[in-house]
């Protein structure tokens, strides 16, 4: 194990230190009781965290080195972070990797369990960027966001934990290849569903309830 930590690159080390820090910071952030707001912004969170789980337990397609396409189990989260803000999202968006990591038990040390699952799914909260954009298209766009950080992390961590499984293939395009192949299509669904105007209006409506 140790000497596939020599084999790294600096940059693949720069970018993991980045995202720890980033986590860490926004986590610290979080700590703060105003940015966590009210009991209801705290149990719609678990509502969302439980449905969100639920939904990651049908697989439509799985992935034979981890990952699957479900019936859009990221839009909880993701929608959580957009109407509720990004500290709540964030801690939502770990809540969820740490039951992803009960339903798919696969560590290699502890910097690959927080890659892959609070820092990848705690970068859902992104979606929570866009939400002083028109809703219309602002979710839409805070959906790509958060998927996106989700396959950043994705990304790094199979070019520096699971780089073997390339091959004779460039890590970084094997590891790009293979996550944005589950990812891409889970996020297209996600947009889907979220286009409905019916579905915005319902979440605008438990949102401020």
């Amino acid at each position: 194990m140790f000497e596939k930590f020599t084999e790294i690159s600096g940059a693949a080390w720069g970018a993991l230190a980045a995202l720890t820090l980033l986590g860490a910071g926004v986590i610290t952030l979080a700590r703060d009781r105003k940015q966590l707001g009210s009991p209801k912004t705290l149990a719609i969170g678990a509502l969302c965290v439980a449905l969100a789980f639920v939904l990651s337990s049908v697989r439509l397609f799985r992935m034979p080195q981890g990952g699957s396409v479900t019936p859009a189990s990221m839009l909880p989260i993701l929608a959580f972070a957009y109407y509720f803000g990004f500290a709540p999202g964030l801690l939502a968006g770990i809540a969820y990797g740490m039951l992803q990591l009960l339903q798919d038990f696969w560590i290699l040390n502890a910097w690959q369990l927080l890659l892959d699952y609070p820092i990848a799914f705690g970068m859902l909260a992104l979606a929570a960027l866009f939400r002083s954009m028109p809703e219309n298209y602002g979710f839409i766009m805070g959906i790509a966001a958060g998927v996106a950080g989700r396959f950043i992390a994705s990304v790094l961590s199979g070019v520096v934990f699971f780089s073997e499984y390339a091959g004779a293939s460039n890590p970084w395009l094997y590891s790009m290849a293979y996550n944005g192949t589950y990812l891409a299509v889970e996020a297209l669904i996600c947009m889907a569903i979220a286009a409905v105007p019916a579905v915005r209006v319902t979440l605008r409506r438990v949102a401020t309830a």
